[in-house]
């Protein structure tokens, strides 16, 4: 049976997520959570939350799940240390430089590949499960055809069943970053799309990117007979109430029970709740604001949800046998259903001046369990006649061996594993050959005004590789693979065309296309989806197999420059930054395709460009501002490669952004430009 996978953003929270009677808890340390605005938990109360979970039978998981910088490697290390010294069950990451750490330092912990590594397709599976993964988090937004494909590749997956939905795809959302300086790949998402926009709706007061949260309770009996290990429950900023009140209702209808659906959304809810990605319908009925009426009736209904942990949830059985004998220390046995046994010996029994104890009155005081985890199963009783112990005595005992049941059965559970100090950066470092231009371009127009002289390789759509080749040398063109896809087969296809026409570059958006390449024999460069923020994460790509790669642009320039590179590496360094990637059209929705404005507003009145992949089943927003860096280009010297990203230039802006990357942005820069995250950097 799968488990059900509670989110614990404080000590609080844990305890009512236990007692409501989840099978599994995720929680953040202080530093490297995608949740650095939860309370979160110190070493010691990761410490605490593995023993009360440990003696439950429940398993707990940390994450360690942000981008990591160079100068944070060593905390990072000694954070994973800790995991292994606490018995935690299992990292959930995203960096590439997590697998490099426990696979060098402590090889038995399991780590899951955090929903943030963007794995949606069977080759990105593959690659988890190559890397060392024991279990793969899905992208949210995948329908329960291909989940049940995945999940049959042999490894575990793990899916969203409850909770927030994010707007765009995990991991590739970059708007909190570059409009606030607040990463969401560094745990600090301001949640921009929760604010007033417009994607050409009708009305003032618009929300075109808040999605309605997600809930799959009545679908949970097909997610697991379609082979999914564990039911992910969003919500480690939540408070008490909402985590036991949706992990009642998992529970309940897991077992086929009803549910109070109507509390649930109360509890939390943005216009009721959503399962559109789970049957691929999309559209306008998936997004919803939370109300002034959703706050109210929340607010209603925490007295009657604070009754689902008001006690303990019990996790198992416990039998007793007890002596009783004169000149004997009494001895109390327990024993839980598993056979776990642990015993505790009293002082000695008295000689009884008016009733005697008899099995009675021991059951009486055995029996006596509501504040522990346990469940009276009977008790076996061997007594003296005319022998006196005090009910006090009796419970003393009980007390004690139940103690000792919990201590035994954390032990057993416990998965302490051993932790070697190694140096993760020891590769051999890349020197470097000169700086190079890279061309990223949208149409075939763009691509005529590139020059073959100029840039070291132009990168094109996959839809116009095969036209490409036929105006520009193949030698020098690199398909840029689309960034998410519902039909990974037929872009395979697709790409295998381009390679028969002479195209050998592949230009990977996301981990999945390192398979690919190695399939159809192809050049790897790593792209920017794989945010690649250290050097440890470097030489992962390099050994996934890239020629190359691009570092995030989520990086400073001065952090740039500190890189250990163990390849090429490249900068994005002009365009208009991608700020989310997601497959749910904000425009269609809410205006529909025929009254596409190509552009969505914020409450500023910026206006951020639309860039429709519709064949491929997603659309990208842009920022409003290009990147520009041809004067400053001295700050990026460290890089070998200069991206240059066109979207809706005219062929005669090309020819000119070239020529200033080429000398230095001599002819001046254009107006409202940005200089991205490059000097400012993130949280």
């Amino acid at each position: 049976m799968a488990e059900i996978l509670a989110p614990c953003g404080s000590p609080e929270v844990l305890k009512a997520a236990l007692r409501a009677g989840c099978d599994a808890v995720y929680l953040g340390g202080e530093e490297f959570s995608a949740r650095q605005n939860a309370a979160n938990f110190c070493n010691a109360d990761i410490e605490e939350a593995v023993y009360q979970c440990h003696k439950r039978g429940v398993k707990v998981y940390r994450t360690i799940n942000t981008v990591i910088f160079d100068e944070q490697l060593d905390e990072c290390i000694k954070a994973v240390k800790h995991c292994a010294a606490a018995g935690v069950d299992g990292i959930i990451t995203q960096d590439l430089a997590l697998i490099e750490i426990v696979r060098k330092c402590c090889p038995d912990l399991h780590i899951h590949a955090s929903t943030q590594m963007t794995i949606h397709t069977r080759r990105g599976m593959e690659v988890t499960k190559k890397l060392g993964f024991r279990r793969t988090v899905l992208s949210r937004e995948l329908p329960l055809d291909i989940i049940r494909e995945l999940s049959a590749l042999g490894i575990e997956t793990e899916v969203f069943v409850h909770g927030a939905l994010c707007m765009s795809v995990s991991g590739q959302c970059f708007m909190s970053a570059v409009v606030g300086s607040r990463s969401a790949n560094r745990g600090l998402c301001a949640q921009a799309c929760r604010l007033p926009c417009n994607a050409g709706g009708r009305g003032k007061d618009r929300y075109d990117l808040s999605l309605k949260d997600l809930s799959y309770c009545d679908e949970l009996k097909c997610i697991v007979n379609a082979g999914v290990s564990s039911l992910k429950i969003e919500g480690r900023m939540k408070r008490p109430e909402y985590v036991a009140m949706a992990v009642d209702s998992c529970k309940k209808a897991l077992a086929g029970e009803d549910y109070d659906r109507q509390t649930l959304e109360a509890v939390f809810s943005r216009n009721g709740f959503t399962d559109g990605y789970l049957h691929h319908k999309l559209g306008g009925d998936m997004f919803g604001m939370r109300t002034g009426e959703d706050a109210a009736a929340g607010a209603k209904a925490m007295p009657k949800i604070h009754e689902l942990y008001r006690y303990e949830d019990k996790r198992d059985t416990i039998s007793f046998e007890i002596r009783i004998k004169a000149d004997e220390a009494v001895r109390l046995t327990a024993r839980d259903s598993l056979g776990t046994e642990v015993s505790a010996e009293g002082g000695y029994p008295q000689q009884a001046k008016s009733r005697a104890v008899d099995e009675a009155a021991v059951i009486k005081q055995l029996s006596k369990l509501g504040d522990t985890i346990y469940t009276f199963s009977g008790a076996e009783c061997d007594i003296d006649d005319g022998l006196f112990v005090s009910p006090g005595e009796l419970n003393e005992l009980r007390r004690k061996v139940c103690t000792e049941m919990d201590n035994e059965r954390a032990l057993k559970n416990s998965a302490v594993v051993p932790f070697t100090k190694s140096d993760i950066t020891d590769f051999e470092e890349y020197k470097g050959g000169g700086q190079t231009i890279r061309v990223s371009v949208t149409n075939l127009e763009q691509l005529g005004a590139v020059s073959p002289e100029k840039a070291e390789m132009c990168c094109i759509p996959l839809d116009l590789a095969v036209r490409a080749a036929e105006v520009f040398p193949a030698d020098k063109l690199a398909v840029m693979m689309p960034r998410f896809t519902f039909d990974e087969d037929k872009q395979l296809n697709r790409l295998a065309e381009a390679k028969r026409v002479g195209i050998n570059h592949l230009y990977a958006t996301n981990l999945a296309h390192t398979e690919i390449a190695k399939e159809l024999g192809m050049v790897l460069h790593a792209g920017f989806g794989f945010n690649l923020t250290n050097s440890c994460a470097l030489n992962m790509a390099k050994e996934l197999g890239a020629a190359d790669a691009i570092v995030s642009f989520e990086l400073k320039a001065a952090q740039i420059s500190r890189l250990k590179k163990p390849l090429p590496i490249g900068v994005y360094a002009y365009g208009r930054l991608p700020l989310m990637l997601t497959v749910n059209c904000p425009i269609s929705a809410a205006a529909g395709c025929k009254n596409c404005i190509h552009h969505i507003t914020d409450r500023t009145g910026r206006d951020f460009p639309v860039r429709c992949s519709k064949r491929e089943g997603y659309v990208e927003i842009l920022n409003s501002e290009v990147l520009y860096m041809a004067d400053k280009l001295g700050d990026l010297q460290s890089a070998d490669i200069l991206m240059l990203d066109f979207t809706d230039e005219t062929p005669a802006q090309v020819r000119h952004i070239i020529e200033e990357y080429e000398n230095g942005g001599l002819n001046g820069r254009p107006d409202k430009i940005t200089r991205g995250l490059y000097y400012r950097g993130v949280q």
